[in-house]
């Protein structure tokens, strides 16, 4: 994380926590390369890899249950992030 993060790349970690923004409220910047980091299906993203990350994103659910499987996840924030950066309008 720490070279994608020299290189240039926003590392943004898709987890639900105290300080977490909307995915639906969020608005990437297209000049500037993305580094997503998905966490374990049950125990999420490790707080220090959290603790490294530029930024946290959730994807909003409603109901009782607070996790998706990681691919379904990976799907949803790649396709949100594609379509926010102008591609496939």
């Amino acid at each position: 994380m720490r070279q994608l993060q020299a290189e240039g790349y926003v590392v943004i970690a898709v987890e639900q926590t105290d300080s977490s923004q909307s995915l639906s409220a969020f608005q990437p910047d297209p000049t500037k390369p993305y580094a997503l980091v998905m966490g374990n299906e049950v125990f999420g993203v490790e707080d220090e890899v959290l603790a490294l990350c530029d930024a946290a994103v959730e994807i909003p659910q409603f109901g009782t249950k607070h996790s998706l499987n990681v691919s379904v996840a990976a799907g949803v924030v790649l396709w949100d992030f594609m379509r926010k950066m102008g591609f496939g309008n």
